[in-house]
C-alpha cells in the first residue's frame, strides 16, 4: 500500500494498481458492496475490502484528499487498529491546501434498525460518537461495554486510534473462508477463546473492544466523503447497519446540508493544524 497526495475536493480514492489498467473506487457510501466482517469498497470486479481503519485514521487527522494504491484486494491488516496509518501519515507530513474544509451537517434524526440492533444520527453541534455492544462471553461481563467520546484529533489520538479488532477464535475459519484475515495473527487482533483475552499483553484500554467499534464507526461514516456534524449513536451496529444509515441521509436532501467555515476556529469540530498532527 502506498499513500499519495491529492488534489482539493479531491477525497479518498482507492486504487487498484495491480489489475490492468488500474481502477480508482472513490470512499463513498454507494460503493460499499459488502459488509460482513468489515467494509469493501467496490467499482465493477474490483474490490478493496477492511478500509474502515485507514479511514478512521484519516477522519482523525482531518485528512481530506489523498491516492490510496494497493497491489491486492485488502487494507493491510497491520496491527488492527487505525494507529500504524497514523503513524505513516504523522510521518508523511500532512499538506494544508487552498480550499475551505467541507462538512456534512445533519438536520434531523434518522434511524435504522435491525432486530434488536440500531443505529442513529442526530444533529449536534460538533462531532459526538456513542456505542454500546453486547457480547455473550464471560470477559465482557466484566469489561465496559458502553463508550463515548466528543470527536477532536486529541481524543481520537489518545483514547480511540490504538483500539484493536478483536474476534473469536471460532470466527478466525469464517474470515478465512471469506479471504479475510489471511494474514491474521496474536499481532493484529484481539483474540479470545471461550474464557478471556489470548494475547499475551492483554488489552490497551479497559474498554478497549466498545472503543474499536467507535474506531469502526468514525471509517465508515467518513464514507460521507467528508467529515460530519451531528451526532451517531449505535447499539450492537455494524458496518452494514452504518452503511444503510449513510444511505438513507445522502437519500433524504431535508436531512443534511453541505456546510463550510470561515476559518478553523469557527468550525465546532477541533482538528490539530497540520503542521502539530503531522508532529
Amino acid at each position: 500500500m502506498t499513500l499519495r497526495p491529492a488534489g482539493a475536493d479531491r477525497g479518498i480514492v482507492f486504487r487498484r494498481v495491480d489489475v490492468a489498467p488500474p481502477v480508482d473506487i472513490a470512499a463513498r457510501a454507494a460503493n460499499v458492496g459488502e459488509t460482513m466482517f468489515c467494509t469493501t469498497l467496490m467499482n465493477g470486479a474490483a474490490r478493496v475490502s477492511t478500509v474502515e481503519h485507514l479511514l478512521s485514521a484519516f477522519a482523525g487527522l482531518g485528512v481530506d484528499n489523498a491516492y490510496v494504491d494497493l497491489t491486492g484486494p485488502e487494507v493491510p491488516i497491520m496491527d488492527g487498529s487505525a494507529a500504524p496509518f497514523v503513524l505513516l501519515l504523522q510521518s508523511a507530513g500532512i499538506a494544508e491546501l487552498c480550499a475551505p474544509k467541507r462538512f456534512v451537517r445533519i438536520l434531523k434524526p434518522l434511524e435504522v434498525r435491525e432486530d434488536d440492533k440500531w443505529a442513529r444520527l442526530s444533529p449536534h453541534d460538533g462531532l459526538r460518537i456513542e456505542f454500546e455492544i453486547q457480547f455473550d462471553h464471560p470477559l465482557f461481563k466484566r469489561r465496559l461495554q458502553h463508550a463515548a467520546m466528543d470527536f477532536s484529533t486529541l481524543a481520537f489520538l489518545e483514547h480511540i486510534c490504538r483500539a484493536r479488532t478483536f474476534g473469536f477464535l471460532h470466527d478466525l475459519q469464517k474470515l478465512r473462508a471469506h479471504n479475510l484475515a489471511l494474514g491474521g495473527t496474536l499481532q493484529s487482533a484481539v483474540l479470545l477463546d471461550d474464557v478471556g483475552v489470548i494475547n499475551e499483553e492483554g488489552l490497551r484500554y479497559e474498554d478497549e473492544f466498545v472503543k474499536h467499534k467507535i474506531l469502526d464507526a468514525i471509517g465508515d461514516l467518513y464514507l460521507l466523503g467528508h467529515c460530519m456534524v451531528g451526532e451517531f449513536s449505535g447499539y450492537k451496529s455494524g458496518h452494514g447497519l452504518n452503511n444503510r444509515l449513510l444511505r438513507m441521509l445522502l437519500a433524504d436532501r431535508e436531512a443534511w446540508e453541505p456546510v463550510v467555515f470561515a476559518s478553523a476556529e469557527e468550525a465546532p469540530i477541533s482538528f490539530l493544524p497540520a503542521h502539530l498532527a503531522a508532529a
